[in-house]
C-alpha cells in the first residue's frame, strides 16, 4: 500500500568483517554521462564520480573516480582510487590507487602509491612526513630482499 506509514524502511548497506556485519557504509555516487560541476565540494563521506567535475574537493572519506570520471580539480582526501582521468594536485592521508584504466597528470602527495599495469601518471610523487618530522624509509623490493639474504631475482 502506498503512503502507510508503518512500513518498514530499508537498511543501509553494511560493510562484511569476516561474515559479521559492520558500520553502514556511506558512499555519495555522483552519475551523468554528460553532467558537468564546477566549484568548490567539501564532502564528509565517501564520494564515487561517473560524470565531469572541476574546482576544488576536501573529501573526509574515499575518494573513487569512475571509468567515466573527469576530475580537473586540486583535492584533498583520504584514500583514492583513479580508474578515469585526474588532472590537478592531489593530499592524500591514506592510500593512492592507478587502476588499469586510470590517467593521472599532476602532483601526488601520498603514504602510498600503486599504479597497476596499464595505468598512466605523469607528474610528481611525495611521501607524506610523519609527526615529527621525519620520513619513514623508503625500500626498494630488491634492497630489502637482498638484506634479508633472499636471492635478488634478475
Amino acid at each position: 500500500m502506498l503512503g502507510r506509514k508503518d512500513a518498514p524502511k530499508p537498511a543501509a548497506p553494511q560493510a562484511q568483517t569476516n561474515g559479521h556485519g559492520a558500520t553502514p557504509i556511506t558512499l555519495l555516487t555522483v552519475v551523468g554521462e554528460h553532467a558537468r560541476m564546477e566549484g568548490k565540494f567539501e564532502i564528509n563521506d565517501s564520494v564515487q564520480i561517473e560524470c565531469e567535475v572541476g574546482g576544488e574537493l576536501q573529501v573526509g572519506g574515499k575518494l573513487v573516480i569512475g571509468e567515466k570520471g573527469v576530475v580537473n580539480a586540486n583535492v584533498n582526501t583520504v584514500d583514492a582510487i583513479v580508474m578515469g582521468h585526474y588532472d590537478g594536485n592531489m593530499v592524500a592521508t591514506g592510500n593512492v590507487e592507478i587502476t588499469a584504466t586510470g590517467r593521472v597528470s599532476g602532483n601526488i602527495q601520498t603514504d602510498s602509491l600503486v599504479i597497476s599495469k596499464g595505468g598512466f601518471f605523469n607528474g610528481n610523487v611525495s611521501k607524506i612526513t610523519e609527526p615529527g618530522g621525519g620520513q619513514r624509509p623508503v625500500y626498494l623490493i630488491e634492497e630489502k630482499r637482498a638484506s634479508a639474504g633472499q636471492p635478488v631475482p634478475r
